[in-house]
């Protein structure tokens, strides 16, 4: 028998703290049912220095032994009869001094699990089957404060059988709704089992409200979603319910269970048909089904597809769903849709006229590289998303949209103006050989310490991206902010990696090696990072591959970028990718990749405080996801005396025929030193190539491939370049909450923008730190200048327990989670005086 038996803890007790005579305590215990006799022995060995007597009609030579014999002796005086009060009694006496013994199974167990309450005494007897193992009675007093009512005993009990942390109605439901998603029905069948199931299900009905002759948790998982849907009743109940179903929802917890549950209920309900003829604007507001946004997604793909839908609607729509349940499931889907209605306005409205070849780059790249970015986000969307479904007709009316009403016509009149010049120069825009001097050398004359960091193949309007990135930067624990700022250059032709590579060195001379399309500055070899780290040595510097820099700690990359001057960094995703016909289609998602890896890159240089930061490329690309169909190609081929070197978009060689599909170029027209001529097709014609894709090309004259960007990075740890977070205010129109739902509107008091960042806050309504109300997750991230479009509703239900502080004042918090951490901080407040008028519930 354990020590931990609540038998032999009440026997415990009485030797330690019961009546003493001689400084020994001996227990009288009648047991006419002589049901404990075999446990004596085992209770003797369990407690100390204590003797057992069993009395079988001895009972004066008992007396004896107890007065005499053995005085200072404890003792168990085991007595298998009724107690007596008569002369007949030889130690009745003895009773007297000592005290009775009772082995009364709910007076021990009372008195083990220190509970005070009669009525909560009872379980015991009422519930035997819980109580006859010790692990669980073990369980349960630890849970149990003496002053617990039954209700409360009752609830632990569950808690128990259930292994939940908390014993609130709210957390067992969890519990079993987890289970009926897992297929699983332990809990339930416990709860049976020991008798407790009509009491969970009666307190299922008068908190929430639920009612069944025959209640299961499948019909309360469907009466639950068909409630949520259609919106829960403002009564008491209701609310109760409405919080629990947000709380199992947002919890970590439950959160893909009630998923798994949401799928099954809306099978059942046939949520789907019902929604036919629903109008998608009016069930922005729900989320109980993914169904739901499955019709908002169709809806809006055939909207935007026809133009019925604006392209500021779709971002409303995506801004109301972008906090709702199945967001995240559906978030790939509703970013391609707010890029397609922002690409294909914007191609409606493009018109690519242009007063002269500079006028060209400089609108390309302020203004047309923005559809470049949308189709980017639009394919990258579409290739991240299961849901391709509803996106099927929107990504053939982007892709014809794109190709032939923007990409076809600007090569076309961009031709126009490349046809025209007699030398590949701009007046205004700075020449991509001229980098190292107009950006470098000026900052190496300052003796300040430079890094360069050339990614391949990042066109102009992924870089644009990467400023905003950097701009917007926010490092938790760090003052550290970036100022970022862009600049195009006309890159070389042909705009390919070697040559492009070669354009960013210091060099006064610049051509080609003769040896297939390798190049040359001032007469030294420029491919590869050895050949440029020569380059560059006389300038202190120095030429590495971004990849070995991955594994540096900031204190050894501070030691490596102190032993240079200047370092060149070579960073090779976008082009790797882009450049393999298996994984050309994948180009936009290594441009993702690519942006978070120089962000990176960038904040660990800041770190480990370099001087000047520049980020550029060697070339862009252009980039159409339909295969090309025979007018993409040339149907003609390039001649000369000597082919030197041709790839989709480029041929070099000598002695190079003049072709109507081909633009020529001399060498010294193109600034080169060598002799060899380039053709360059014209438009976004290929030649056909054995071997290698045809979707992702470079090398040719478009303003995809030849506006090459610059990025300018200036940082600071002092916090006068960093993010700050958004302003909210809380719109209140009253100053007192009226009835069980408070509607209020907050107000997103600015847009985010490069320095003003956005915001996921949470909404409350407290009393000193308790909750009165169902939370609200809000998410402030606008960009829209127009005040009335930044305001976000919140609908907060108070829960039974605010009833009873009326009158009193209360505080709507939005707060902030503090980041890497589960604590929360206070952003702003209002306070409001509960002055409910109970009769509105009814």
């Amino acid at each position: 028998m354990s020590s931990a038996d609540p038998l032999v803890r009440s026997l415990a007790s009485r030797f330690a703290n019961g009546p003493k005579i001689d400084d020994r305590h001996v227990v009288f215990w009648h047991d006419p049912a002589g049901e404990y006799d075999g446990l004596l022995d085992d209770l003797s060995a369990d407690l100390d220095n204590v003797k057992v007597i069993r009395v079988v009609g001895d009972e004066f030579a008992v007396k004896s032994r107890l007065l005499q014999e053995e005085r200072r002796q404890n003792f168990i005086v085991y007595l298998p009869y009724e107690y007596r009060e008569d002369l007949s009694n030889w130690l009745l006496d003895l009773e007297f001094a000592y005290g009775r013994f009772t082995a009364d199974k709910e007076a021990l167990l009372g008195d083990d699990l220190g509970l005070k309450d009669q009525a909560a005494r009872a379980v015991i007897t009422e519930y035997p089957g819980f109580f006859n193992a010790a692990d669980r009675r073990e369980r349960l007093k630890k849970r149990l404060l003496s002053d617990d009512p039954k209700t409360l005993v009752l609830a632990k009990m569950c808690a128990v059988l259930l292994k939940t942390e908390q014993h609130s109605l709210s957390e067992l439901t969890r519990q079993l709704l987890i289970e009926a998603a897992e297929g699983e029905g332990g809990g339930l069948k416990l709860l049976n089992d020991f008798g407790l199931l009509d009491f969970y299900w009666g307190g299922v009905h008068s908190t929430y409200g639920y009612a069944s002759e025959s209640p299961t948790i499948d019909d309360f998982v469907l009466w639950l979603f068909r409630s949520a849907h259609e919106g829960f009743a403002t009564d008491t109940a209701g609310r109760n319910i409405a919080i629990d179903y947000s709380r199992w929802r947002d919890s970590k917890t439950s959160s893909d269970q009630m998923g798994r549950l949401a799928q099954t209920a809306e099978e059942a309900l046939q949520i789907a048909s019902s929604l036919e003829n629903r109008a998608w604007g009016e069930l922005l507001g729900s989320d109980a089904f993914e169904s739901i946004d499955r019709k908002i997604i169709s809806d809006l793909a055939a909207g935007v597809a026809d133009k019925s839908i604006a392209a500021h609607e779709v971002a409303e729509a995506v801004r109301r769903r972008q906090t709702t349940f199945w967001f995240g499931a559906h978030e790939a889907v509703y970013t391609a849709l707010l890029a397609a209605s922002e690409l294909l306005t914007a191609i409606d409205a493009f018109a690519p006229t242009m007063s002269g070849f500079d006028d060209g780059v400089q609108r390309y790249a302020a203004d047309w590289s923005r559809i470049d970015q949308l189709y980017r986000h639009f394919n990258h969307a579409v290739r991240n998303t299961e849901h391709t479904k509803p996106l099927e007709p929107l990504v053939e009316q982007v892709e014809n949209f794109y190709s032939n009403k923007y990409v076809g016509p600007l090569a076309t009149a961009w031709q126009v103006q490349v046809d025209a010049v007699a030398e590949w120069k701009s007046s205004t825009v700075r020449a991509q050989t001229a980098f190292f001097s107009w950006y470098v050398k000026p900052q190496l004359d300052k003796g300040r310490r430079v890094i360069v960091i050339i990614s391949d193949a990042l066109r102009y309007e992924i870089a644009d991206e990467l400023r905003t990135r950097l701009r917007r930067f926010k490092e938790d624990k760090s003052k550290l902010g970036f100022d970022a700022s862009i600049e195009p250059t006309l890159g070389v032709l042909p705009s390919y990696t070697q040559l492009g590579m070669a354009a960013l060195l210091p060099h006064q001379t610049i051509g080609f090696t003769g040896v297939r399309a390798f190049t040359e500055v001032d007469g030294k070899k420029a491919d590869g990072t050895a050949n440029r780290g020569k380059i560059l040595e006389p300038f202190g510097g120095a030429a590495i591959q971004s990849e070995d820099l991955v594994g540096l700690t900031v204190k050894e990359l501070r030691a490596k970028t102190q032993q240079q001057q200047l370092m060149y960094v070579y960073h090779n995703l976008i082009d790797a990718t882009g450049d393999k016909i298996g994984t050309e289609r994948q180009v936009f998602g290594a441009a993702a990749r690519a942006i978070d890896e120089l962000v990176l890159l960038v904040s660990r240089f800041a770190k480990a405080e370099v001087g000047s930061i520049f980020i550029t490329a060697d070339h862009g690309f252009l980039f159409q996801d339909r295969e090309l169909d025979d007018a993409g190609y040339l149907s003609t081929e390039p001649q000369g005396d000597e082919i030197h070197d041709r790839d989709r978009r480029r041929v070099i060689g000598r002695g190079l025929k003049a072709d109507p599909a081909f633009r020529h170029f001399t060498p010294a027209q193109l600034g080169l030193s060598s002799d060899y001529e380039v053709l360059i097709p014209k438009g976004t014609k290929r030649m056909k190539l054995q071997g290698s894709g045809a979707r992702y090309v470079h090398g040719g004259a478009t303003l995809q491939e030849i506006v090459v960007p610059v990025i300018s990075v200036t940082y600071a740890d002092s916090g006068k370049t960093a993010v700050r977070p958004v302003n909210v205010t809380i719109q209140q129109k009253s100053p007192n909450i009226t009835t069980a739902i408070l509607a209020v509107d907050i107000h997103q008091s600015e847009p985010v923008s490069d320095k003003v960042q956005g915001r996921e806050l949470r909404a409350g309504i407290y009393l000193g730190e308790e909750l009165l109300s169902n939370e609200v997750v809000l998410k402030f991230n606008s960009e829209s200048s127009d005040p009335s479009a930044r305001y976000l509703p919140a609908r907060m239900s108070l829960r039974a327990e605010a009833d009873q502080h009326n009158n009193k004042d209360v505080e709507l918090r939005l707060e902030e989670q503090i980041p890497n951490t589960t604590q929360w901080r206070l952003v702003t407040k209002a306070v409001y005086k509960l002055k409910r008028s109970f009769q509105a519930d009814f």
